[in-house]
């Protein structure tokens, strides 16, 4: 039962389309068993807004985030005989409070699952568009060096101090800078990350975005993919749609890319036997599940 753990919806994610429900529509469409629903956490600062919400205040940004959970979990019970949905959140590592609020957004709104991503280096958005993203290469003295240290230490603070069930688009930094090779000290960064998500039980995800935005592969790069499977890291699979057009987005390559990589257990998230908890299972043979027929 292929999956996704990472979506967006126009009605409340300022660049998706769609509503939230024609987003699990979409999902139960092509035939997705499992989907999680993982809308951004909402930033509390409003020099934290992304340029497309300076219309909008922080006060805004969480009553939004409180209606998405209300509307998640009624599209949950609506939708229960034709689909699981899991409701969590997206998280932001923008400052030194950051873990803490998504920890509080997660028990507030008892959510089932973070996803952990990290969007910012130096309080700047890294992965918005390239004017954002000269600036935080500014604030690393202009060296690319400095900037994939910073961005890799922001991801290891969101590991420690929230550990996510899944870790989100692991090497979103090499947005603009595909062709960058990575230095030794970034490496052992990724390394020590890597490390440290697999001894928690964190999963991988392999996220589509990579092709949306021109990259060679998926989220994360092949190298680090290598790196996660030669380490033991469990792999799960994520869409990152913005809106019922791109539910399932590039699953075509992504079958490729799995095989390829030869990747054949993947592991998702479900309920426990309690109905409430999170658990992690395994499903051998993914690739040799019907749903890829429709991708084939």
């Amino acid at each position: 039962m292929p999956f996704s753990f990472h979506s967006h919806s126009g009605q409340f994610c300022e660049h998706a389309k769609g509503t939230l429900e024609e987003v699990v529509q979409e999902a139960i469409k092509k035939n997705f068993i499992m989907y999680g629903l993982s809308e951004h956490c909402p930033r509390y600062r409003e020099q934290d807004l992304y340029p497309e919400e300076f219309h909008l205040k922080p006060s805004d940004l969480i009553d939004t985030f409180t209606a998405y959970v209300h509307e998640a979990r009624r599209l949950q019970q609506k939708y229960q005989s034709q689909i699981t949905l899991i409701v969590g959140l997206e998280s932001e590592t923008i400052n030194s409070s950051s873990s803490t609020e998504a920890l509080c957004l997660k028990s507030e709104h008892n959510l089932d699952y973070i996803l952990g991503s990290v969007h910012h280096v130096h309080e700047t958005p890294i992965d918005f568009d390239e004017e954002q993203f000269a600036i935080a290469l500014k604030k690393s003295s202009n060296d690319e060096e400095k900037l994939f240290e910073a961005y890799f230490d922001a991801q290891y603070k969101t590991l420690k101090e929230v550990k996510p069930l899944i870790v989100g688009h692991f090497d979103v930094i090499r947005i603009y800078r595909p062709n960058w090779q990575l230095t030794q000290t970034v490496w052992e960064k990724i390394q020590r990350n890597i490390d440290y998500a697999i001894d928690y039980g964190g999963l991988f995800e392999i996220n589509t975005a990579g092709w949306k935005v021109g990259l060679p592969d998926a989220y994360p790069q092949r190298d680090i993919l290598q790196l996660i499977i030669s380490k033991g890291g469990r792999c799960t699979i994520s869409d990152d749609s913005h809106g019922p057009s791109t539910v399932g987005r590039d699953y075509d390559k992504l079958y490729k890319y799995l095989k390829e990589m030869e990747i054949y257990t993947l592991y998702y998230l479900d309920y426990g036997d309690d109905g409430k908890s999170m658990v992690v299972k395994e499903l051998k043979d993914a690739l040799e599940h019907k749903f890829w027929d429709q991708w084939t």
